[in-house]
């Protein structure tokens, strides 16, 4: 599907600005979006943005500061150093 945006020619300039390729720009913050609100999961995430592995997709969330880590997995995580730290 191809999509077509009107945006104010000030808009369009810091825009430009910002991003080298605006049309790859505008369909990584939506992805990230889609993303970040759960509406797209990572497999998604890839196809949309063309990524060959999860891999990829990981060092794109980590370049944007998204990370899939709760409080539960510190907790986990916690656990299993005091584990480690008791043999």
């Amino acid at each position: 599907m191809q999509l077509n945006l009107d945006l104010p020619d000030d808009v369009l300039e810091g825009l430009e600005a910002k991003w080298k390729d605006l049309s790859r720009g505008i369909l990584e913050s939506v992805a990230l979006e889609g993303y970040r609100s759960g509406t797209l999961s990572q497999e998604q995430l890839r196809r949309m943005l063309g990524y060959g592995t999860r891999v990829e997709v990981d060092g794109f969330l980590k370049e944007h500061c998204v990370f899939d880590y709760t409080v539960e997995d510190l907790e986990r995580d916690r656990e299993a150093l005091r584990e480690l730290a008791d043999r």
